[in-house]
């Protein structure tokens, strides 16, 4: 779907006010949320299931971008402070 994505985002719903539940592939059964900040969405907080691998640094910027890209906020998230040099 994505060039160079290895998580694909299963799904996704709202929870919370500026929140956002994500569901992905390499996670089955962890619950991923997310806080939308400005105009954007970051990993807020895991429900992590013993039965998943570890999620790395890594896994959670690749599952932020899927998520803000599935939303449209893919311009804003690459354009936030911290990527700026």
């Amino acid at each position: 779907m994505f060039g160079g994505f290895f998580i694909q985002l299963k799904r996704w719903s709202y929870s919370r006010k500026k929140m956002v539940r994500g569901y992905f592939d390499k996670f089955p059964f962890s619950t991923v949320y997310f806080r939308r900040i400005r105009s954007y969405y970051i990993v807020y907080m895991v429900d992590w299931s013993e039965s998943d691998p570890v999620i790395s640094k890594g896994d959670s910027e690749e599952m932020q971008q899927l998520i803000n890209c599935e939303l449209g906020r893919e311009k804003e998230y690459q354009q936030r402070k911290s990527r700026k040099g």
